[in-house]
C-alpha cells in the first residue's frame, strides 16, 4: 500500500514556525544590542554630569538609575533568549508528530478491512501531539509573561528618560549637551518599545 505523507504541507508549517523563531530571536537580540547602547549612554551622561558639577547632581543620579536599567534589561532579554533556545526542537516536534499522524489516518482510511489496534495506535499519536502542543503553548505563556514585565521596566526606562531631560534645564552651561544625551535616551526607549509590540504579535503557537 502506498501511503503518501503531506510532506509539503508539513514542511511549509515548519519553515513558517522557524521563520516566527528567527524573527522572535532577531528582536530579542536588537534589545540587547539596545540596552548596550544605553549603557554606553549613561556612562557619557554620567561623566557630563561630573564635568557640570553641582548643577548636574538631579542628572548624574538619573543617569544612574539609567544605568541600571539598561543592566535589568539585558538580564530580562538574556532570560527571553534562553527561553526560545529549545523552542526550534519543540516546534520541529509538533510538525514531525503531526506528519506522523497523518501517515497513520491516512493508512487507516485506505484499509478495506480494520486492522487489530489501530485505533489505540492513531490515539496514542493525537495524545503524542496534544503534549508536544501543550510544552509549546506553556513556552508562550511564559514568553507572553517575561514580555510584560519587560514592558513594566521598559515604562520606568521611559520615565527616568523624561526626568532626566526635566534636570538637563538645570545643568548650566552643560545644559545642552544633558539635553541632548536625554532625548536620545528617550529616542532609543522608544526603539526597545516598538520592538516589544512586535516581539507580542509574534506568537509561538
Amino acid at each position: 500500500m502506498d501511503v503518501a505523507a503531506p510532506e509539503d504541507t508539513s514542511e511549509h508549517i515548519h519553515d513558517t514556525e522557524l521563520a516566527r523563531i528567527v524573527r522572535v530571536n532577531e528582536e530579542i537580540k536588537g534589545i540587547v544590542a539596545t540596552a548596550f547602547k544605553i549603557n554606553l549612554m549613561a556612562l557619557n551622561a554620567i561623566f557630563l554630569a561630573k564635568r557640570a558639577g553641582h548643577a548636574a547632581r538631579g542628572f548624574g543620579v538619573l543617569s544612574n538609575e539609567l544605568r541600571r536599567f539598561a543592566q535589568d534589561l539585558t538580564r530580562e532579554m538574556t532570560q527571553l533568549r534562553e527561553m526560545t533556545a529549545n523552542t526550534v526542537s519543540t516546534v520541529t516536534g509538533v510538525v514531525q508528530q503531526k506528519r506522523l499522524n497523518g501517515i497513520l489516518d491516512e493508512a487507516v482510511k485506505r484499509c478495506p478491512e480494520p486492522v487489530s489496534g489501530e485505533a489505540r495506535v492513531q490515539q496514542r499519536g493525537h495524545e503524542q501531539l496534544a503534549d508536544k502542543q501543550g510544552c509549546l503553548s506553556a513556552l508562550d505563556k511564559r514568553l507572553r509573561r517575561s514580555l510584560d514585565d519587560t514592558a513594566q521596566l521598559v515604562e520606568l526606562g521611559g520615565v527616568l528618560a523624561r526626568s532626566a531631560k526635566i534636570e538637563a534645564a538645570y545643568g548650566g552651561n552643560f545644559s545642552a549637551s544633558l539635553m541632548q544625551v536625554s532625548s536620545d535616551f528617550g529616542d532609543v526607549i522608544c526603539l526597545i518599545q516598538e520592538s516589544l509590540e512586535r516581539l507580542r504579535h509574534l506568537r509561538l503557537t
